[in-house]
């Protein structure tokens, strides 16, 4: 199923893309909830009935042309990142290759839809791009082994990691969250 939140005249909505249109999950079935971080909360039977509302062949099909797509969960409680996760982009950066990962984290309000306009802000001229897969946890978990991580995993999707390299880089102390969480600077999606 791929789930994302589409704009509607009621406001964000949990979607499920089916072929060229978009289905309204809460349009489909008004006990589904309308954002996809409630859906993937309400776990697997949750899901399970989203599934079933995209089947009834009362289902409302919102063409995919018309949609604003926003990105699939606008509202997530943390975003948390990993830097310097390949070689080749530690070597681009000069940096050396981290013995454990880098951490950092981007705020909500950088999320923008996938076809939304990123804003250059004026105070830096060093703007970078950052093709980016994300994973979105979908059931909270704590000191979990590496097979059962998985288990929480609620599925994948494309991200732009835009970052302000004079910001992150430059700046006296190295401003890693300034540089890398100015509104706009983390497009997401079509889908999860």
């Amino acid at each position: 199923m791929r789930l994302t939140t589409i704009q509607t005249p009621d406001g964000p909505r949990a979607a499920v893309l089916q072929g060229d249109a978009y289905i309204d999950l809460h349009a489909a079935d008004a006990a589904l909830p309308s954002s996809v971080r409630q859906l993937l909360e309400g776990g697997p039977a949750m899901l399970q009935a989203a599934k079933e509302a995209v089947g009834r062949s009362d289902a409302v099909r919102i063409p995919a042309a018309g949609v604003k797509l926003l990105p699939p969960i606008p509202d997530p409680p943390k975003i948390i990142c990993m830097g310097l996760n390949y070689r080749d982009h530690a070597a681009e950066t000069g940096a050396k290759v981290p013995s454990e990962p880098v951490l950092f984290s981007k705020f909500s309000t950088a999320l923008i839809g996938p076809e939304e306009s990123i804003v250059l802000p004026s105070v830096s001229h060093k703007v970078d791009y950052e093709a980016e897969l994300v994973l979105v946890v979908g059931k909270k978990g704590r000191h979990l082994t590496a097979a059962a991580a998985l288990e929480h995993l609620a599925g994948y999707t494309i991200g732009h990691d835009v970052s302000a390299r004079d910001w992150q880089l430059e700046k006296d102390g190295r401003q890693w969250l300034a540089g890398k969480t100015f509104d706009t600077f983390a497009p997401l999606g079509p889908v999860l």
